[in-house]
């Protein structure tokens, strides 16, 4: 069967992003899931089937994933369809992000939970129905994974990160002073080095 890498863009970006990708998985299929889920619950619904879809036709399904891309993959439950995972910044503990967003704003919970509904400076809205369901429906997720995040992320703190490497048994790197977007020059070649050792070491194992 033939070899398949799906993309998965983070907030504000695009599938087409995933043609970065192509030179670095030759022979593969490398597409960008134009995915429309705003939410973990849409992301439910719709993420299984696309990858479902794939399995029947591909092998190995590669997964990359950026930020919340990663975090739509992580909780919709797509695990059992992928081969391998590669994580880029990746939102791995929604309830703390969301925690931390309401102290930026001097915000409680409670407040949260009172009004529904907090609209950020950032421009971000803090929902009490996203934290209920994020608690309520913790990640489960067994796929052989690597990740890759920035010492100087801001988004997702490196503890953070470390923790869900460990209790899920994924292999993580971190570049020093690393941003949460890996969009320099500098960046982009460590995360291309980085994928490419990942994947070299995959194909050793699968040799064994």
């Amino acid at each position: 069967m033939k070899s398949i890498v799906v993309y998965l863009h983070g907030r504000g970006g695009s599938p087409a992003e995933a043609e970065h990708y192509r030179p670095l998985f030759p022979g593969a299929d490398v597409v960008g899931f134009d995915y429309r889920a705003g939410t973990p619950w849409e992301a439910e619904v719709e993420f299984p089937p696309f990858f479902a879809a794939l399995r029947e036709r591909y092998r190995p399904v590669i997964l990359i994933a950026n930020s919340i891309g990663a975090f739509f993959a992580l909780s919709s439950g797509v695990g059992a369809f992928v081969d391998r995972a590669y994580l880029i910044s990746p939102v791995v503990d929604m309830d703390r992000l969301i925690r931390d967003a309401l102290r930026a704003v001097g915000a409680t919970e409670d407040d949260l939970k009172t009004r529904g509904l907090i609209t950020a400076p950032f421009g971000e809205d803090l929902s009490w129905e996203y934290l209920a369901f994020v608690r309520t429906h913790p990640i489960r997720w067994d796929a052989p994974t690597s990740i890759l995040c920035g010492s100087g992320d801001a988004l997702v703190p490196e503890e953070t990160v470390r923790a869900f490497a460990k209790t899920h048994r994924a292999s993580l790197t971190v570049m020093e002073d690393g941003e949460h977007w890996f969009h320099t020059r500098e960046q982009l070649a460590f995360l291309d080095r980085w994928l490419l050792s990942c994947e070299e070491a995959a194909k050793q194992i699968s040799r064994r």
